[in-house]
């Protein structure tokens, strides 16, 4: 009895040490929250408040810009030369522009059918464009289903390169720049971006490139997105909502001001 008395006294003490430790990082936490934490955390919402004051101010800023050169602003096509490009009777198609469009791409097994087919359907001289599918896939099968896409609109008489590279140095970026350094390439006068999952309409290019061969001070001519999934769920609706924010204001915004602004892959 003397022995079970002994154990179950140091076991009350042991306990009654573990209260007084736990009490004690308790205290100690307590007294960090109020010197440290929460004085941290008062400082960050106020930076946050500031922010998303800043953020609001230049997103009603931008609206305002957009909305008054809506409505009292020049369009592009009176703001620059536009002039169509049409056959000549001597020259022939000679007289459009040599233009290159890259399709870089990455295992795009759900697109690279309609991609490439939209880029092969661009109404521009066949002799006059060069497409280029810039292929990164890892995935062999993938990898030869898009060559032979690609082999199957050569046979039609479609100037296409089928590129692959033997690292992913840069990814699409890196594969861009690679394109670039093909003699074929080196002979275009302009250059189009598409990513692996658009598709654009036909007249694109006589939508876009007279803008930039009758405008040097241009650097770049930037499309507008459309989305053939936005009413699928709400999720894809809020992304259309979203990016068209992005298109109709930022975008525009910058165009307008002439201010630097994200180059989409279009």
């Amino acid at each position: 009895m003397e022995k079970l008395f002994t154990v179950a006294y140091l076991s009350e003490l042991f306990v009654g040490a573990q209260d007084d430790i736990a009490e004690q990082i308790e205290l100690i936490w307590g007294h960090i929250k109020v010197l440290l934490v929460v004085p941290f955390l008062r400082i960050f919402m106020y930076i946050n408040l500031v922010m998303s004051i800043m953020l609001f101010t230049e997103m009603v800023y931008m609206a305002v810009v957009v909305a008054f050169n809506t409505l009292f602003g020049k369009k592009p096509e009176q703001r620059y030369k536009f002039e169509p490009f049409e056959d000549d009777a001597e020259l022939g198609s000679s007289v459009y522009p040599l233009v290159l469009v890259q399709v870089p791409m990455y295992n795009e097994k759900e697109v690279y059918k309609l991609s490439i087919g939209a880029a092969c359907g661009l109404s521009w001289p066949s002799d006059r464009i060069v497409i280029q599918v810039l292929d990164d896939s890892t995935d062999p099968l993938i990898k030869g289903m898009v060559e032979m896409e690609c082999e199957s609109w050569a046979s039609k008489g479609i100037n296409i390169h089928y590129q692959v590279r033997d690292n992913r140095k840069g990814y699409k970026a890196g594969a861009l720049k690679e394109g670039l350094k093909h003699d074929y390439a080196k002979q275009c006068e302009y250059v189009v971006i598409f990513d692996a999952d658009f598709q654009p309409e036909p007249d694109f290019l006589t939508q876009t490139v007279p803008y930039l061969h009758h405008n040097s001070e241009l650097g770049l001519v930037q499309g507008r997105w459309k989305f053939v999934n936005s009413n699928d769920c709400l999720m894809t609706r809020l992304q259309e909502m979203s990016l068209n924010y992005h298109f109709k204001v930022e975008q525009e915004y910058g165009s307008i001001t002439f201010a630097f602004f994200g180059f989409n892959g279009n």
